[in-house]
């Protein structure tokens, strides 16, 4: 293992943004809720059964594309809607309306709470690119370049694909490892020479089937041995937990 807790022969680092770099799992956790128990109790009134922000959201939403997770959510649930458009108004009960009512739900989360980065990941990044190793943000978020610049952040990857970038190149998003190797070739390296940080048990499925060097279950709500099940090599409540186990 180098000084960063990695194996010798990695040459690049990919880290998912949403509770690895930044603490906004929540700010979505809360927006996706709210969605959903809209939806529901619209739907099936007092007897109901509200979205639970850990269960339902980390087996069925957390990492995936927005309308990825309402479909995978809604099929749990044994409801089947329209697909519509990408722009449907937030009020229309399709999987894109839901969606973009999630995405409203969660800007105004973000302007009113504001952003938090995880100050372990930041001096992580940083030490990553000291040392000359090459770094990507990987994202489902349509939001993510506008976060990392609130942050300040920006400026610490080389490469950057998220859910705008996806949907430009066709790319699915996780648990399918393909955002995931695109940035391992937009950085010039294989992916056997990358390693994924991630939070989500999506993205511990992309990491795994994309056959990456190294896989880091950042573990921030408790689920050590649910990511460790979904591909970690490792796991840390902390990204300098990392230089410490070197």
């Amino acid at each position: 293992m180098t000084e960063l807790g990695l194996p010798d022969g990695i040459q690049a680092c990919l880290f998912d943004l949403d509770g690895v770099i930044t603490k906004t799992a929540v700010v979505h956790a809360a927006a996706w809720k709210q969605t959903f128990d809209d939806f529901l109790n619209r739907r099936d009134g007092d007897s109901f059964r509200p979205f639970d922000e850990v269960a339902d959201y980390d087996e069925y939403v957390d990492g995936r594309p927005r309308a990825d997770g309402v479909r995978t959510f809604l099929e749990s649930r044994d409801i089947h809607l329209p697909e519509g458009d990408s722009g449907d108004p937030p009020e229309r009960e399709t999987v894109q309306g839901l969606g973009n009512r999630k995405n409203e739900l969660v800007l105004e989360l973000i302007r009113t709470r504001g952003v938090d980065a995880y100050d372990g990941t930041i001096r992580y990044v940083e030490a990553v690119r000291a040392a000359g190793l090459r770094t990507a943000v990987v994202s489902s978020s349509t939001n993510c370049r506008d976060i990392l610049r609130s942050i300040g952040a920006e400026q610490l990857f080389d490469v950057r694909i998220d859910g705008v970038v996806a949907a430009e190149r066709q790319l699915p998003g996780k648990p399918h490892p393909d955002t995931f190797l695109a940035a391992a070739r937009d950085l010039g390296v294989e992916a056997k020479a990358a390693a994924v940080f991630e939070d989500a048990l999506a993205g511990m499925d992309a990491g795994r089937s994309g056959r990456f060097g190294y896989v880091v279950g950042v573990d921030r709500v408790g689920q050590a041995e649910a990511l460790r099940a979904h591909g970690a090599d490792v796991v840390v409540t902390d990204l300098a937990e990392l230089g410490e186990r070197s």
